[in-house]
């Protein structure tokens, strides 16, 4: 499977940018991020996760693919909505399922056209959907299409991350903005680092936090 790409050129813009995130970077070194660059695919699959486990969604996943072989906007279209529950997810889960399909295969939603327009307007057509909400969106942009300047206000990992990183008890809205800004054009490869020190807090050589 392919990885998130950047390089050089990134990592030194944010060592000049930010020099506790520049520690963060030497000390995990490069990042490989898999990618999911079918889009349909991974809208399906992010509807699939959620609010179940990880070990959970993949036994539904594995179910849908071998139910269905293709995962196409035309095949989950004709599919009836009890053969999407079958998997063994919820009947509003295989509405929002059934739902993206039709949009895709009716050209309600373009997903070619969403590889070429702005960061915003992918978010806004796919929030259109029901089931995809900003933060699943902003996941799209990263590990599907490959954009470069995305760092999610909505993920709690990024937010505990950041706190840690700028040694905060507190973060709001504002504040993210400011660091956030930082970043910029190379958000997307922050978050890496970011999502990596919430979970490898010994990178900045800091005690766990349990919660925001």
């Amino acid at each position: 499977m392919p990885c998130f790409e950047y390089g050089q050129a990134e990592i030194d813009h944010l060592r000049r940018k930010d020099k506790r995130l520049g520690r963060v970077i030497d000390a995990a070194g490069m990042i490989q991020a898999q990618m999911y660059p079918d889009l349909f695919t991974a809208l399906v699959s992010s509807v699939v996760g959620q609010q179940i486990s990880g070990k959970a969604a993949m036994t539904v996943w594995n179910r849908v693919i071998e139910r269905f072989v293709e995962i196409t906007p035309a095949r989950l279209h004709q599919a009836s909505l009890e053969d999407i529950q079958f998997c063994g997810m919820s009947f509003r889960k295989a509405e929002y399922v059934k739902g993206i399909a039709e949009a895709c295969a009716n050209g309600g939603l373009d997903l070619e056209k969403l590889k070429i327009l702005p960061d915003e307007d992918v978010v806004k057509a796919m929030v259109s959907l029901k089931g995809i909400g900003p933060w699943t969106a902003e996941m799209m942009l990263i590990f599907s299409l490959g954009r470069k300047d995305v760092v999610s206000w909505g993920d709690l990992a990024i937010r505990r991350g950041m706190m840690s990183l700028y040694g905060l008890d507190s973060l709001d809205r504002q504040q993210f903005d400011r660091y956030r800004s930082k970043y910029t054009p190379y958000g997307s490869v922050a978050s890496l680092y970011i999502w990596e020190l919430a979970h490898r807090p010994e990178l900045l050589g800091l005690p766990s936090r349990k919660t925001v």
